[in-house]
């Protein structure tokens, strides 16, 4: 069995003496992994770097084998995050949610592309949060945990909506969620794709909102594991960058 094409390094780990076991995220192959030999040496180990974007080779005997990767760097992504607490850690954190939630070897396309757009914009484009708040949604979505943001769940209505129902995943107007405002999640204009002046400042609200279907129902169909740390630190950074403004 064999295969060729690009892929977005993910993860690396130690696999023997020399080499590594690594997973990448590919439009054909989905979530990826194989044993790249010589991984620790002075000509790839700066290369197999977390974002980097590979030319892959992959073999195995059997289709179900772990195979082995040969790769060609196509684009280093470290030097323009290194310098960028908050990029390296949406870096980190994209990484380490696509490890989490995607089964392997499940092609999902149309994130693969967003997530390649994703990656290319940090570290270079002040709007990269916002960014990656559409890319969690679009993750929901891609898992089948979509949220439904068009109406009121209560009322029907369309306009002024606020909230998000943590139960349904379905938006609450103003009007609809009365007394129950409080237990309710936010929903900034920006989580429905009206780009305001200050939409880099919802993100924050968009990120609890959809941290929340993170961890309330993908977690559990994975067997309840814990939402990656990375995802923890970004909110951290992402917080402090906040404070700055």
């Amino acid at each position: 069995m064999e295969w060729r094409g690009q892929g977005i390094l993910l993860s690396v780990r130690k696999h023997g003496e020399h080499a590594a076991i690594i997973e990448v995220f590919t439009e054909a192959y989905g979530l990826h992994a194989g044993v790249v030999r010589g991984a620790r040496s002075r000509k790839l180990a700066p290369v197999l770097q977390p974002g980097a974007q590979l030319d892959l080779s992959w073999r195995a005997r059997l289709s179900d084998h772990l195979g082995a990767f040969t790769v060609e760097p196509v684009k280093s992504r470290a030097a323009q995050v290194m310098g960028d607490r908050a990029a390296l850690a949406g870096l980190n954190a994209i990484c380490g949610l696509l490890c989490f939630a995607l089964a392997e070897r499940d092609p999902h396309p149309d994130l693969y592309t967003q997530t390649h757009d994703l990656f290319d914009r940090l570290g270079q484009d002040p709007a990269w949060p916002l960014a990656y708040m559409f890319w969690e949604l679009a993750l929901l979505e891609e898992l089948g945990f979509g949220l439904d943001l068009e109406s009121c769940a209560v009322t029907g209505e369309t306009q002024d909506l606020r909230y998000v129902s943590p139960k349904s995943g379905r938006a609450v107007s103003q009007k609809g969620a009365g007394e129950w405002a409080d237990r309710l999640l936010p929903l900034p204009p920006s989580l429905r794709g009206l780009i305001g002046s200050n939409a880099l400042d919802e993100v924050a609200d968009g990120l609890k909102t959809t941290g929340h279907f993170l961890e309330a129902w993908v977690a559990p169909s994975l067997g309840n594991k814990p939402l990656p740390a990375a995802r923890g630190r970004l909110l951290d950074v992402l917080h402090l960058a906040q404070g700055d403004r």
